[in-house]
């Protein structure tokens, strides 16, 4: 697939982990999901290590001043989907709906009082990288209004309306408390470790809706678990977890206020399409 695009590349396919090997010291540039920092020492001509994963998790290595590293940036569009379902299947009340078809019953009133709109909605996007920026982009289509959080104030999208900042995290209590939508979209690791404390839940509005598409281990799950319960936020959309496969001991399966997928955001039949269109791209800018 990346030969047409991109003229005098030879791409090789490697049959397993020891094929692989054996034919780094050759290599120019490998598409890899795990690449180690010992492989380094037998790869003298290795320029570029592309994966389609959006986090570092799996390049464990510290690459030199001539390797670049390159790492899915399309998985955006296809989480933003996956968002803004969810959103939809909150505020348009799809599980109470799905719950009185199965028991047979027009209980068009008991819907109505639940159903909300997305319309103008505060959304609050925490690590407003290249995921938030194209989540926020398509929520503008319903004219919410964006804050984006991340460590640096510039630039600010061009799409933006006047309504619409970027903020760092120190002002968290002041955003969180008018937000109606909070989506995490935060990579992993120990700066983000924990970064979401009860008192962070607390000060949302009890009608807010979370959604967590980055890492699991930004907060603790039991802290979770009682916001929910508590009424402190109205539900959840998970689609990551501190633990994968997320036990079955979790409290989270029972909670009709949580909707749980096993890390599928960004799972689609083109994915793999939309990750080579998106390196022969990149490869034809910079070869």
């Amino acid at each position: 697939m990346l030969e047409n695009p991109v003229p005098g590349l030879k791409v090789e396919v490697c049959l397993n982990s020891k094929d692989f090997r054996d034919r780094l010291p050759q290599a120019e540039a490998v598409i890899v999901w795990v690449f180690k920092q010992a492989w380094l020492d037998s790869a003298p001509q290795l320029k570029l290590i592309a994966t389609p994963a959006a986090g570092n998790e799996w390049i464990e290595l510290e690459p030199p001043e001539n390797l670049k590293l390159s790492f899915g940036g399309f998985h955006g569009k296809l989480i933003a989907e996956s968002v803004i379902g969810a959103m939809l299947y909150f505020l348009k009340a799809f599980p109470l709906s799905a719950k009185m078809q199965e028991q047979k019953k027009w209980a068009r009133v008991k819907i109505a009082e639940k159903l909300r709109s997305l319309h103008n909605s505060r959304v609050t996007i925490l690590g407003f990288g290249r995921i938030g920026n194209v989540i926020a982009k398509r929520l503008k289509s319903f004219s919410c209004t964006i804050t984006g959080i991340r460590r640096n104030l510039f630039p600010v999208p061009r799409y933006f309306s006047t309504a619409d900042r970027i903020r760092t995290f120190e002002n968290w209590q002041q955003i969180f408390a008018q937000t109606d939508h909070l989506i995490c979209a935060l990579p992993g690791g120990e700066e983000t470790d924990g970064i979401l404390k009860p008192e962070h839940f607390e000060a949302l509005p009890k009608s807010c809706y979370f959604y967590n598409v980055g890492r699991g281990n930004i907060y603790r799950e039991s802290d979770l678990v009682s916001a929910l319960r508590t009424g402190e936020i109205a539900g959840a959309y998970l689609d990551v977890f501190d633990e994968e496969p997320l036990p079955e001991t979790s409290k989270l399966w029972e909670m009709e206020n949580v909707l749980i997928q096993p890390h599928l955001s960004a799972v689609s039949p083109e994915y793999l399409e939309l990750f080579v269109e998106e390196l022969a791209a990149s490869m034809m800018l910079d070869p």
